[in-house]
C-alpha cells in the first residue's frame, strides 16, 4: 500500500506525465457492475486502489480526465454494499474497516474542497448512504457504525435539498428524551426540607436552574438586564465558593448531604443510568451529523431549527447534574461505569458544538437576542463550573468537553461584546479561581482544564483590550489582587489547614504565564506590583513556598523584557541572592526553612536562566550581562570566606544563567575593561572552585553530584582536582562552563601589562581565605594544578617564579582556552558566517602578544597554546563520522582555524609565526582535507598581505622573514596536496588564478606565480615527492594531465610544470566565462531574441533537484526568448548530437566537443551565483549531460574532456560535487550493465585469449568488436583516476561522497566477476581494486565506521575479485603507447604496496581507538557460510590465506609486467622467493577453495614446480564434477596413464566442455592409443569447429590417420569433407601429398604400419570423392583439372633446352582453359582465380625436374570482385614441400599470437600445398628478391642498398625500411630460435620493398642441417655483419635500434612461451611422417627446451637477449655465407 500511496501523490504532482499509471490504478477499483454482478466481495487491492484514487483527488490541482472521479462516484454507489460483512476481504476485521472509512471520507472531503463538480456530484449520494446506514438491521452494525463514525469526522457534501430530510431522520432515527433536573415546585419542595444545604454558598448556584428554563427561544420574556442581574448575582458568592473549594469544602455532587437530596440522586441516577451505551454513542453521531450539515447548508424549516435549539437546550441543561453525581450514587462501577461516562460526556461535547453551531440562525428582535445570549452563556457557565468540581474532571473527555464549553463562551463575548463579554468575565474569573483550586501546585504544568481557562482568558483580553479596556483591567486587577487576600482558613474535617492555598500557588502561576501569553507591558504593570509588593512586605518576605512561587513568576515576567518590569525584577532577584549567601554560616542559619536552600540553589538560579534564555533585547541582554557577571563576582569573593564550606556551591547555581547571557557575545570584539575584569574574576573563581570540566578526562560524571553545600576538607586541593577528574559537581554546571567558555573574551585586561598588579590579582581572594596569595601550600598545589593542565609541558619546578595567585590565574586561562576547544571546536560566538576571526585561537594568540612576559610564563602560555591545538584536534577527531549538520559543523570549524593560523604566519610577533606555522603543519596532516578546502587555498595564496598595516611595510627585515616563511609553507602545501589528488588540486589552482586574474591584483599574482613555478608533476622522473603516493598511480597522472588542459601526449612520458598549464586553462576558462557573459549581457540589452524581458538567471547552490530519469530523452522547449532557455537548448542538443554520433559507431570532432563541454559548463557555473530558480530541469539535464557524454563516448580524447570540465566543476563549485559524482557513479554504473570498456566481459573482448580461437584457446571464433576495446579500458583508466582523486578529497570529510563511491564499488565488485580480461586491462582493474581498499581503509579513519560491517563485506568482494583475476591464463599485450606497459606493471606493483601496507598511503595518521579489525567480529570461527566466499571454516584463518595468495600472485604479475615494460632490463626479479613446498600446497588448496580456475593459472605460471602441479591435479580428480566446464583441467586427468588404466575419470569426458583445436591434437598422438572416449572428445571438439578452421591443421589430421585403428578421425573427416569443398580438396591434395613407393627389402615393423597408411590414403581419397554432391564434384573435377595442366608443365619443359623453356611454359599455359568462376589457388582458397598471365611463366633452376613459376589474376573471395591483383606461385616436382607446410604452420602461429597481443613482428608465412608425391605448390612472396640477387647490382652490404634505395640516413623513408627491417628480424629471430632453420644463405633471404626481411626454404629445421648434419651455423638465428650495420648503427651494441630490436626479440619469445604447448602439439603429430627434421635426435624434447620453461619471464628474457648477443655478428654465419658463395656462387 505504501508504494501505491507514493505513486499517487507522484501521479498528483505531474498528473499529465503520469496520466497511464492513473489509468492503471482507476483500472484495479472495483466497478459497481461487476461487484453486485458477482460474490459482491472486493479484494484488498480493490481497497488499495480506491484510497490511491481518493488520495490523489485530495492533492493534485489537475485531473486528466474524468475516470478518477467515476471510480470514486462507483464506490460511493457501493457504500451500502460494504454495511455487509461479506462485501470486505476475509481478512478485514472491524479496525481494518474502520481505519478504510476513516482514510477514504478524510481523502473525499479534501478533494471535494479541490473539485466543486466533483463535490456535487459527491453530494447525491450523502443522503442515502447516511439514511442506509443509519437503518442498517443486519446481524452485525460495526461496519455501518465504522461508517457512520468516519463521516461524522470528514463530512462528504450534501445537497441543500436534503437537509432538512436528513436532519429530521436523525432525529428521529438516533436522538432520545432528555433527562432535565426536578421542575421548579419541585425543587422548592425539596429546598425547603434541607436546611443543612443551606449553610453551603454552593446550593444556590447548584439550584438554580429555573431562571434558565424556558421551552424555546420565542417564548423568551422579560428584560435582559434582569438576566444579567442574576448572573452577576450568582456569581456573587463566588468569592466565598471559591473559598470553599480552596479549603476543601466537602462539596459532593454539588449539593451538601442530606436525605432528600440523596433520594433525588438516586431518582436522577436511575434515569441517566436507563440509556444505554450504544444509545449514548448514536446520540453522539447524530449531534455530530446534524451539527455537520448545519454547517453545509441552510434548514429552511424554521420549526426544524427550533427543534434542535430546544433539544440542544435541553442537553446542555442536564450537564451539571450529570456532572455532580458522585461515583457512589451510581449503581454501575469499574470500567462499565467508565464507559458509560465517556459515552455521556462525548455526547454533551457533541450537542455543545451543535448548540453552538444552531445560535447563528436566531431570528429574534434585539432584546430578545441579547437575552437569549445571555441565558446561553448561563447555561454553558453552569456547565463549566460543573466541569471543574465534578469528580470525573480528571477524565480526557471531560476536560475536553469542558474546553468545548470555554469555547462557545468565548465565541458569544467576542461576536456579540458588550454586556454578554462583562458578564463573561465575571463569571470567568470565578472559573478561574474554581481551576486554581482543583489543580496541582506543583505539577509541571497547570492541566488542560487551566490551560483552556488561561486561553480563553487571553482570548478575551486580545479581543476586549482594544474594544472595551475598562472590564479587562477589572479582571486582570482582580485576579492580580487575589493573591494578597487573607483569607481566614477555618479547619474543616478535622484536616490541618495549609500553608499556602493551593489556588493562591496556581493562580500566582496563571498570572505569569498570562503575562507572558499577551506580553503587554499595561498588563504586566497590573500584576508585577503585587507580585513585588509581597515579596518584599507582604507574606512572600519570608522564604517558604510563597515566596518561590513567586520569584518563578517574576522572572517570567521579566524575561519579557519591558524595561522597568525588567530591572525591578532582576534588582529583587539579586538582592535575594546576596542575602541568602550572607545568611549562611551565621548562627540563624541553621534554623533556616528549606525553601530557603531551594530558594537559593534552584528556584532564584532557574529565574536568571529563565530571563537570560528569553531576552532579545541587546540593551538588555548587556545590562543583564554585566548584573549577572557582578554578582558572581560577588559571590566569589564572600563566598571564600565560608570556612569549611565550597565556593562551588555558591557560584555554580549561577553558572547555567551566565552560560545563556554569553551565547550571542562575541569576543573578538572590543570590550570594555570593567566587564573583561567581572570576567577574569569569573574565570579565576572556577578555576579556584574546581567547576571547570576535567582536562584530563573530559568524560562527563555519570551523575550529577548534590548541589547541596558540601565540606571539601582542604580547599586548596579541589584545583588539582578539578584538572584531573572526576568531575565533583553537577553536569549541568560543566556543560554551562564550557558555553560560557565560547562567549568569554581573551583574559588580557590590559595591552600593555598583561598580568595585574599583585595587589589586583589578590583582592580576589577573601582576606580570611585560606587559598589566599600568603598560603605557601596553597600556592604549591595551584603550581601543580597548572603543570597537569598544560600536561606536563611545564614542570612544577619551572613555575616557581609564579606566585600561588599567577598560578590560579594562569590556570584559569589554561582552563577558558582548553574550554573554548573541547565544548564546539573552538568556534567563537557572534557572527552568522564563519570567518577566520571566529576561531578560538585568536583568543589564545591574543596571551603570546604581549610583550615583556617572564620566561616562565611565556612558557605556560605557549604550553596553553599547545593544549588548545590538542583539544582542538580531539574534538574533530570525535566527530569525523558526522553527517549532515554534524559534518557541515565539523568542516566549517577545521577551515575556520586553518585560515586563521595562515593568517597568522603574518603575525609581527616571530614566535606566533613559528607556533602558526608549527601547528598549521599539523593540522594539515591529520585532516588532509584542508588541502583542497577553496577558502583555506584562498586564504593561503591571497592573503598574505591582509594583516600587514602600512606602518609595517617599512620594515624589510618583516616582510622578506613572512615571504620566505609564506613560500615555503605554501610549496609545501602545494606539493602535498598534489601528491595525493593532482586533479583537484590544479583545478582549484587554476581558479585561484581565474581569480587573481579577476581581482586584477599584480602583487598576489606575482607571489602565486612566482610560488607555482618550478613544481612540476608527470609520469617521468618526479622529485616533488618521496614514496608511493595517489599520484603515483598512473590513472591518477593521466586524469591530473587531462585535468591540466594541457595538450599532452599520455602516450609518451611526460612532466609538466603546474603554474604554465595552470595559466593557459585558468585563460581558456576566463575567455569561456567571458563569452556566456558577453552573451548574456548583448542578450539582456537588446531585450531577447523576440520581445521577451531580460534572461533570468539560475541559482544551483544546494538546491538542484535530482535529476530526471532517462539519460537523453528530455528535450529543453524552443519556444522561449529566456537566455537561459535559448542556450541550455542549444547546449543539450550540441551535447545530444555527440551522444548520437557515438551510438551511431562515428567518430566524434575531438576539438569540437571540448568546447562545446568548456562553454557549457562555463555557462552552467555562471549561473550559480544567480538567485532565480528557473529552468531547474533544463539545467539539471545539462549537468547530466555533461557528466554522461565522456561515459557515452568512451574514448580516451572523450574522457579527458570529461575528466577537465568535472575538475572545473568540483573546484569552481563545490556544492556541485555531490550531485556530480552522483551522475558519474550512476554512468560507471551503466557501463557496468552494458559491458563497456573495464567490464567488456564478453569473450569478444578478451583480446589474445578472442583472436586464437580456436587454434590456440578454446571457444568458437567469433567476430572481433566494432570498437576498440582498449579505447573504452583507456577511457576506464582516465575515469577511475578522476575518482581516485576525488577520493582522497572526500575521504576525511564528505561522507555523503564516500557513500556515492561505496555504491560504485558495491556494483564494481558485485558477482559474478563482470571484468573483461584482456591484459590490457590489469592495471585498471588493479586500480579499481586499490580504490576498494582504499575506500574500505576508512572504517579504521572513523568516517564509515557505523559501516563496518558493510565494509567488511565489501573488503571481501574486493579481494574475491581481485583473485578472480587469476582465474585466467596470463597473457601478454603491447601497446602503441610506449608508457602504458610500464604505467601497467607500476599500477599493479603500488597495488601489491599496498597490500603489504595498507595504511601506508594514507597521510593521515592513525586515529586514537581506530584499530583496524580483521573481520573476526562479524565472521566467527563458527560461521560455516559466508556471502562471499561461500562454506568456511574459519573466517580469519581463511582470510589471511586468501590474502597471501593474492600477494603472492599480484607480486608475480607485478614482476611479468616489469619484464614486458623492461625487457632489456637483465636484473633478475626478486620474486622467486624461497617458498617451501608445504606453502605452494597451501596456495593450490585457497586457490582451488576460491575458484579451481585459479588453481590452474597457477600452474600455468609456474610450470615447473612438481608439488603444486602435483596438488592441483589430486584436487582436480576429487572434485572431477566442479570443474568440468574448464578445458584447461583436461590434461589433469586425460594422460597416457590414465588411458592405460582406463580411469574411471575418462568417464567425464562425454560431458567436458571443447578445449582449442591443438590441445585436441595432443589426444591423438599413439600416446593415448586411440582410447574410444578420448577419441570420442577430440572429435566431439573437432566437429564443434568449422571445418574451415581445421583445415590449418590438414597435415596433422591425415598424419593422425596412421594411429586410427577405429577409422574415427577418418569418419570425421569424411564429414568435415561434406560439409566444406575446400576441406574435401585441401585434404585430398595432402593425401596424394603423403603418397609414395616403399623401399623394397625393408620390412620392418614401422614399414608396415607406413604400408598400411599408405594403402589406407587412396582409399580415403575416393571415399571423400564417392560423398560429394554433383556441384561438389563438378567443381572437385574443374579444381583438379586445372591446376594438375599447370603442374604437368614442368613435365613438358624437362626435355626442352633452358633457353627454349620459357617459350614452352607460354604455348602450355595458352593451351589450359578455365572453366568457370570458382577456381581458387590451392594456397589460398580465399583468393579466387580470374585467369593466368601467359607471360608471366619462368622455368627456375633445379638439380631435378623443372620447377615454373607462374602469375595467376586473383580476387578476393569476400570482396571487390573487380579488385584484380596478380599472384605468383610456384610449381614444384620432384620436392618434397611437407616439411616447409610444417615450418610455416609454426611461423603462421607465431604469427597469429604477435598480432593477437598488439606486438608489430613481421612474418610472411607464404602458401605451401603439397599437391602429390614431391609434387607442390608454392606460393611467392610478393614484392621481394633474395639477398643473393640484391648482391648481383651493387657490391655494397645491405646498409648501402638500403641508403640506395631509401635515402640517406636519418630520411623517414630510411628509418622507415629500417624499423621494418627491425621487426621483420626480429619476428624470423624468434620463429628461428624455435624451429631452428639452417641453410641461411642469402638466396633464403627475401628483402621486399618496404625493407622486410622473409625466410624462405625451410629444408633444414629442427635436428638437420646442411652438410650431413654438421650443424656449421652454430647462431640460432642469422645475424650477419650487414645485418647488425643495420640493427645497431654503434657496432658494440648500444644503440637504440639495437636495443628496440632486443626488446622486440624479447617479447616476441615471452609471447611464443605462453602458448608453447599448442605449438608443440602441432609438431609433436608431425613425428611419424617421415620428413627429415625428424630424422635424429629429440626434436620434440629440444623444441621444449628452447621454450625454456623452467625459467621465469626474467630469465627468460635474459636468456633471449643472450641468444641475441650470441647471434651478433657470429664467425660461423659469416663462414656458412663463404661456402655457399664458393661452392654455389651465391652473394654474400
Amino acid at each position: 500500500m505504501e508504494a501505491l500511496i507514493e505513486l499517487s501523490d507522484l501521479i498528483a504532482r505531474n498528473p499529465a506525465q503520469f496520466a497511464d499509471k492513473l489509468a492503471w490504478i482507476c483500472g484495479r477499483c472495483p466497478q459497481y457492475e461487476a461487484v453486485l454482478a458477482g460474490s459482491r466481495r472486493v479484494s484488498r487491492s480493490h481497497l488499495n486502489a480506491v484510497l490511491a484514487v481518493a488520495r490523489f483527488l485530495s492533492k493534485s490541482e489537475a485531473v486528466p480526465d474524468n475516470r478518477p472521479c467515476s471510480v470514486i462516484i462507483d464506490f460511493l454507489r457501493l457504500i451500502p454494499s460494504s454495511f455487509d460483512v461479506k462485501f470486505w476481504p476475509q481478512s478485514f476485521n472491524n479496525d481494518a474497516i474502520a481505519s478504510f472509512f476513516t482514510d477514504f471520507f478524510d481523502y473525499l472531503s479534501k478533494g471535494t474542497d479541490l473539485w466543486p463538480d466533483f463535490a456535487a456530484e459527491v453530494a447525491a449520494f450523502t443522503r442515502d448512504n447516511v439514511v442506509a446506514a443509519v437503518g442498517y438491521s443486519g446481524d452485525k452494525t460495526a461496519n455501518s457504525r465504522a461508517f457512520l463514525v468516519a463521516i461524522s469526522q470528514n463530512f462528504p457534501p450534501v445537497l441543500q435539498s436534503d437537509g432538512d430530510t436528513l436532519v429530521i431522520y436523525l432525529l428521529e432515527q438516533l436522538a432520545f428524551p432528555v433527562l432535565l433536573p426536578p421542575s421548579p415546585r419541585e425543587q422548592m419542595q425539596i429546598n425547603s426540607e434541607t436546611s443543612s444545604a443551606q449553610s453551603s454558598p454552593m446550593s444556590v448556584n447548584a439550584n438554580n436552574y429555573h431562571g434558565n428554563e424556558i421551552s424555546s427561544p420565542n417564548e423568551v420574556s422579560g428584560s435582559s438586564s434582569g438576566v444579567a442581574s442574576r448572573l452577576v448575582d450568582d456569581t456573587a458568592s463566588a468569592s466565598s465558593r471559591a473559598s470553599v473549594a480552596m479549603n476543601g469544602g466537602n462539596i459532593v455532587g454539588g449539593y451538601s448531604n442530606g436525605g432528600g437530596v440523596a433520594a433525588m440522586f438516586r431518582q436522577q441516577v436511575a434515569s441517566f443510568e436507563e440509556e444505554s451505551v450504544e444509545n449514548l454513542e448514536k446520540q453522539e453521531i447524530a449531534y455530530r451529523l446534524i451539527t455537520h450539515i448545519l454547517d453545509k447548508v441552510q434548514i429552511d424549516d424554521s420549526k426544524l431549527l427550533e427543534q434542535v435549539r430546544l433539544l440542544a437546550r435541553k442537553q446542555v441543561q442536564s450537564m451539571p447534574a450529570f456532572l455532580k453525581i458522585r461515583k457512589r450514587d451510581w449503581n454501575e462501577h469499574g470500567p462499565t461505569l467508565k464507559a458509560r461516562i465517556n459515552a455521556k460526556l462525548a455526547v454533551y461535547q457533541a450537542i455543545t458544538r451543535l448548540k453552538m453551531k444552531s445560535l447563528p440562525s436566531l431570528d429574534l428582535d434585539g432584546k430578545a437576542v441579547k437575552k437569549f445570549w445571555l441565558e446561553t452563556l448561563a447555561l454553558f457557565t453552569e456547565a463549566a463550573e460543573a466541569c471543574l468540581v465534578s469528580v470525573w474532571r480528571k477524565l480526557r473527555m471531560c476536560e475536553d468537553l469542558f474546553s468545548a464549553l470555554l469555547t462557545g463562551m468565548t465565541q458569544i463575548a467576542v461576536n456579540k461584546g458588550g454586556q454578554q463579554m462583562r458578564v463573561l468575565l465575571i463569571r470567568l474569573k470565578h472559573l478561574v479561581l474554581i481551576a486554581c483550586a482543583q489543580a496541582d501546585a506543583w505539577a509541571s504544568s497547570h492541566g488542560p482544564m487551566v490551560e483552556s481557562v488561561m486561553k480563553a482568558s487571553c482570548e478575551v483580553i486580545e479581543f476586549g483590550w482594544s474594544k472595551d479596556r475598562a472590564p479587562i483591567d477589572t479582571f486582570i486587577n482582580g485576579l492580580a489582587g487575589s493573591v494578597r487576600e487573607r483569607n481566614d482558613y477555618d479547619e474543616q474535617g478535622g484536616k490541618e489547614k495549609l500553608a499556602v492555598p493551593v489556588v493562591q500557588l496556581n493562580l500566582i502561576r496563571l498570572l505569569a504565564d498570562l503575562s507572558v501569553a499577551i506580553s503587554k507591558s499595561e498588563v504586566v504593570d497590573m500584576i508585577l506590583p503585587n507580585f513585588i509588593e509581597s515579596l518584599e512586605e507582604g507574606d512572600a518576605s519570608t522564604p517558604g513556598l510563597l515566596r518561590i512561587r513567586l520569584l518563578d513568576a517574576v522572572s517570567h515576567i521579566a524575561s519579557l523584557g519591558f524595561e522597568k518590569s525588567f530591572r525591578e525584577t532582576v534588582v529583587l532577584m539579586t538582592r535575594s541572592y546576596l542575602n541568602k549567601l550572607s545568611s549562611l554560616g551565621s548562627a540563624e542559619s541553621k534554623t533556616l526553612a528549606p525553601e530557603a536552600t531551594t530558594e537559593r540553589v534552584e528556584t532564584l538560579p532557574a529565574g536568571f536562566l529563565l530571563i537570560a534564555s528569553r531576552l532579545t533585547s541587546s540593551k538588555l541582554r548587556s545590562d543583564f550581562r554585566h548584573r549577572l557577571l557582578s554578582l558572581c563576582s560577588d559571590v566569589g569573593l564572600a563566598a571564600e570566606s565560608k570556612s569549611g564550606r565550597s565556593g562551588a556551591d555558591f557560584l555554580g547555581p549561577l553558572l547555567p544563567a551566565v552560560a545563556e547571557i554569553c551565547t550571542d557575545f562575541n569576543p573578538s570584539i572590543d570590550v570594555e575593561p570593567s566587564l573583561l575584569k567581572l570576567f577574569r574574576n569569573l574565570w579565576f573563581y572556577i578555576a579556584l572552585f574546581g567547576l571547570a570540566p576535567p582536562l584530563q578526562n573530559t568524560q562527563m560524571p555519570n551523575k550529577s553530584m548534590s548541589s547541596s553545600l558540601n565540606s571539601m576538607g582542604s580547599i586548596s586541593s579541589i584545583p588539582l582536582q578539578a584538572v584531573g577528574g572526576p568531575y565533583m559537581w553537577n553536569a549541568q554546571w560543566s556543560a554551562a562552563v564550557q558555553k560560557i567558555a565560547q562567549g568569554t573574551p581573551p583574559l588580557v585586561v590590559s595591552s600593555v601589562k598583561w598580568l595585574e598588579d599583585e595587589l589586583e590579582l589578590n583582592a580576589l581572594h577573601n582576606p580570611g581565605s585560606g587559598t589566599g596569595s600568603g598560603n605557601e601550600k596553597a600556592a604549591v598545589t595551584h603550581r601543580a594544578a597548572l603543570s597537569a593542565a598544560l600536561g606536563g609541558r611545564v614542570d612544577v619546578g619551572g613555575l616557581s617564579t609564579i606566585s600561588g595567585v599567577k598560578a590560579t590565574y594562569l590556570l584559569a586561562v589554561a582552563f577558558l582556552e582548553i574550554i573554548r576547544f573541547s565544548s564546539n571546536g573552538g568556534i567563537l560566538n557572534g557572527s552568522d558566517t564563519l570567518t577566520s576571526s571566529s576561531s578560538a585561537f585568536r583568543c589564545v594568540f591574543e596571551y603570546l602578544k604581549t610583550p615583556n612576559l617572564m620566561p616562565a610564563v611565556s612558557q605556560c602560555l605557549t604550553a596553553i597554546v599547545h593544549r588548545a591545538f590538542e583539544t582542538a584536534v580531539s574534538w574533530l577527531e570525535d566527530r569525523i563520522s558526522d553527517t549532515g549538520l554534524g559534518a557541515v559543523t565539523r568542516d566549517s570549524s577545521l577551515c575556520v582555524h586553518t585560515c586563521f593560523l595562515i593568517k597568522s604566519m603574518s603575525e609581527r610577533e616571530e614566535c606566533i609565526r613559528e607556533i602558526a606555522v608549527n601547528l598549521l603543519i599539523q593540522l594539515r596532516d591529520k585532516f588532509p582535507q584542508v588541502l583542497w578546502n577553496s577558502s583555506c587555498l584562498d586564504s593561503l595564496l591571497f592573503s598574505v598581505d591582509d594583516g600587514s598595516s602600512s606602518a609595517l611595510v617599512n620594515d624589510p627585515a618583516w616582510i622578506a622573514a613572512v615571504r620566505s616563511l609564506y613560500q615555503r609553507v605554501v610549496r609545501e602545501w602545494i606539493i602535498k596536496s598534489l601528491s595525493y589528488a593532482p586533479c583537484t588540486t590544479q583545478g582549484l589552482l587554476q581558479e585561484r588564478l581565474c581569480k587573481a586574474n579577476t581581482w586584477q591584483r599584480s602583487r598576489p599574482a606575482t607571489d602565486v606565480i612566482s610560488l607555482l613555478s618550478e613544481i612540476r608533476i608527470g609520469t617521468g622522473k618526479n622529485d616533488c615527492w618521496t614514496g608511493i603516493r595517489t599520484a603515483n598511480l598512473p590513472s591518477v597522472m593521466a586524469a591530473a594531465a587531462a585535468a591540466s588542459g594541457a595538450n599532452l601526449k599520455l602516450t609518451e612520458p611526460f612532466n609538466f610544470e603546474v603554474l604554465s598549464t595552470g595559466i593557459v586553462s585558468a585563460t581558456a576558462k576566463c575567455n569561456h566565462a567571458g563569452e556566456i557573459t558577453g552573451m548574456r549581457n548583448l542578450f539582456n540589452s537588446i531585450g531577447g531574441f523576440q520581445t521577451g524581458n531580460a534572461a533570468q538567471g539560475f541559482g544551483l547552490g544546494f538546491g538542484i533537484q535530482r535529476l530526471k530519469s532517462g539519460v537523453f530523452t528530455q528535450q529543453m522547449p524552443a519556444e522561449t526568448d529566456s537566455f537561459d532557455k535559448v542556450v541550455l537548448t542549444k547546449f543539450i542538443q550540441q551535447l545530444q548530437q555527440f551522444v548520437n554520433v557515438a551510438e551511431k559507431g562515428g567518430e566524434v570532432d575531438k576539438t569540437l566537443f571540448r568546447q562545446t563541454c568548456s562553454q557549457a559548463t562555463a555557462f552552467l557555473l555562471s549561473n550559480m551565483d544567480l538567485d532565480s530558480k528557473s529552468n531547474i530541469d533544463g539545467f539539471s539535464q545539462l549537468l547530466r549531460l555533461l557528466c554522461w557524454c565522456p561515459a557515452y563516448i568512451s574514448t580516451a580524447d572523450a574522457m579527458e574532456t570529461g575528466v577537465f570540465i568535472w575538475t572545473w566543476l568540483v573546484s569552481a563549485a563545490p556544492t556541485l560535487g555531490s550531485l556530480v559524482l552522483a551522475e558519474l557513479v550512476d554512468a560507471w554504473l551503466w557501463t557496468i550493465d552494458t559491458k563497456r570498456g573495464l567490464f567488456a566481459s564478453e569473450e569478444r573482448y578478451s583480446g589474445p585469449a578472442a583472436r586464437l580461437r580456436p587454434h590456440l584457446a578454446p571457444g568458437e571464433p567469433e567476430a572481433q568488436p566494432e570498437s576498440d576495446p582498449v579505447e573504452q579500458i583507456v577511457a576506464h583508466r582516465l575515469w577511475l583516476g578522476f575518482f581516485l582523486d576525488r577520493f582522497e578529497v572526500i575521504r576525511h570529510s564528505n561522507v555523503e561522497q564516500l557513500l556515492l563511491l561505496g555504491r560504485m564499488l558495491q556494483g564494481t565488485t558485485k558477482l559474478p566477476w563482470n571484468f573483461s580480461r584482456h591484459p590490457a586491462a590489469t592495471g585498471t582493474f588493479f586500480t579499481v581494486m586499490l580504490l576498494g581498499l582504499k575506500f574500505c581503509s576508512c572504517q579504521s579513519q572513523g568516517n564509515l565506521f557505523k559501516f563496518r560491517a558493510g565494509l567488511q563485506l565489501l573488503e571481501d568482494r574486493i579481494l574475491r575479485a581481485s583473485l578472480g583475476w587469476f582465474a585466467y591464463e596470463p597473457e601478454w599485450y603491447e601497446m602503441k603507447d610506449m608508457n602504458f606497459s610500464q604505467s601497467e606493471a607500476q599500477s599493479v606493483s603500488i597495488f601489491v604496496h599496498y597490500l603489504q601496507n595498507e595504511r601506508v598511503d594514507s597521510p593521515q595518521s592513525d586515529l586514537k581507538g581506530s584499530e583496524r579489525e580483521n573481520g573476526s567480529s562479524l565472521f566467527k570461527g563458527n560461521d560455516k557460510y559466508h556471502p562471499v566466499w561461500g562454506a568456511m571454516e574459519n573466517y580469519a584463518v581463511g582470510r589471511e590465506k586468501r590474502k597471501q595468495l593474492l600477494l603472492m600472485l599480484c607480486q608475480h604479475e607485478t614482476d611479468r609486467l616489469e619484464v614486458w615494460a623492461q625487457p632489456t632490463n637483465s636484473k633478475e626479479s626478486g620474486f622467486r622467493l624461497k617458498i617451501s613446498s608445504d606453502r605452494w600446497i597451501e596456495y593450490a588448496r585457497t586457490a582451488f577453495s576460491v575458484d579451481p580456475r585459479i588453481a590452474l593459472s597457477l600452474v600455468s605460471r609456474f610450470r615447473t614446480n612438481p608439488h603444486m602441479k602435483a596438488e592441483v591435479t589430486q584436487l582436480i580428480q576429487s572434485h572431477i564434477l566442479d570443474v568440468r566446464t574448464l578445458p584447461e583441467a583436461l590434461p589433469y586427468f586425460v594422460t597416457p596413464k590414465a588411458v592405460d588404466e582406463n580411469s574411471v575419470l575418462l568417464q567425464q569426458l562425454p560431458h567436458w566442455a571443447a578445449c582449442s583445436i591443438t590441445q585436441a591434437l595432443e589426444f591423438l598422438t599413439p600416446a593415448y592409443k586411440g582410447h574410444p572416449r578420448v577419441m570420442a572428445y577430440v572429435l566431439r571438439v573437432l566437429e564443434s569447429y568449422p571445418p574451415e578452421r581445421v583445415t590449418f591443421f590438414m597435415p596433422q589430421l591425415v598424419q593422425a590417420l596412421r594411429y586410427d585403428d577405429g577409422r574415427l578421425v577418418e569418419g570425421y573427416l569424411l564429414r568435415a569433407a561434406q560439409r566444406s569443398d575446400v576441406f574435401a580438396h585441401i585434404l585430398i591434395w595432402h593425401l596424394q601429398g603423403e603418397t609414395c613407393a616403399s623401399e623394397p627389402g625393408k620390412e620392418t615393423l614401422v614399414s608396415v604400419k607406413n604400408n598400411n597408411f599408405q594403402a589406407m590414403l587412396p582409399v580415403v581419397r575416393e571415399h571423400i570423392i564417392d560423398g560429394f554432391t554433383p556441384k561438389a564434384l563438378d567443381l572437385f573435377k574443374r579444381e583438379f583439372d586445372f591446376f594438375d595442366k599447370v603442374t604437368s608443365i614442368s613435365g613438358v619443359l624437362f626435355p626442352l633446352p633452358k633457353e627454349e623453356r620459357r617459350a614452352g611454359i607460354r604455348r602450355e599455359l595458352e593451351k589450359i582453359e578455365m572453366e568457370g568462376v570458382d577456381l581458387y589457388l590451392p594456397t589460398a582458397p580465399n583468393k579466387l582465380v580470374r585467369g593466368i598471365q601467359v607471360d608471366s611463366g619462368i622455368p627456375l633452376q633445379s638439380a631435378a625436374k623443372v620447377p615454373i613459376m607462374i602469375t595467376f589474376n586473383v580476387v578476393d573471395r569476400e570482396g571487390d570482385q573487380n579488385d584484380i591483383k596478380p599472384q605468383a606461385c610456384i610449381f614444384k616436382v620432384g620436392d618434397d614441400c611437407r616439411q616447409d607446410v610444417l615450418a610455416l604452420q609454426v611461423i603462421s602461429l607465431l604469427r597469429d599470437i604477435f598480432e593477437a597481443i598488439g606486438l608489430n613482428l613481421y612474418l610472411f608465412p607464404y602458401g605451401v600445398l603439397p599437391t602429390g608425391p614431391e609434387r607442390g605448390i608454392i606460393e611467392v612472396v610478393p614484392n621481394t628478391r633474395s639477398r643473393s640477387q640484391m648482391g648481383e647490382t651493387t657490391d655494397g652490404g645491405l646498409y648501402e642498398i638500403f641508403q640506395q634505395d631509401y635515402g640517406p640516413v636519418g630520411s623517414p623513408s630510411f628509418e622507415a625500411a629500417r624499423e621494418n627491417f627491425i621487426i621483420s628480424s626480429a619476428g624470423y629471430a624468434v620463429a628461428s630460435l624455435l624451429l631452428q632453420p639452417k641453410d641461411r644463405h642469402n638466396g633464403n633471404l627475401l628483402f621486399d620493398n618496404m625493407g622486410r626481411l622473409v625466410h624462405i626454404d625451410f629444408g633444414f629445421i629442427l635436428e638437420t642441417s646442411p652438410g650431413g648434419n654438421m650443424r656449421f651455423e652454430s647462431a640460432h638465428f642469422k645475424l650477419s655483419h650487414e645485418m647488425t650495420q643495420l640493427l645497431d648503427p654503434s657496432g658494440v651494441m648500444k644503440s637504440e635500434t639495437w636495443n628496440r630490436f632486443v626488446r622486440l626479440c624479447v617479447k616476441g619469445y615471452l609471447a611464443a612461451r605462453r602458448h608453447m604447448d599448442g605449438i608443440i602439439n602441432t609438431v609433436l603429430l608431425m613425428v611419424d611422417s617421415g620428413l627429415p627434421c625428424f630424422s635424429r635426435g629429440d626434436p620434440i624434447g629440444n623444441l621444449r627446451k628452447r621454450f625454456h620453461p623452467e625459467m621465469s619471464e626474467r630469465e627468460a628474457a635474459n636468456f633471449m637477449i643472450r641468444t641475441c648477443t650470441d647471434a651478433y655478428n657470429k664467425w660461423t654465419t659469416a663462414g656458412y655465407d663463404l661456402i655457399q658463395y664458393l661452392q654455389q656462387g651465391i652473394e654474400k
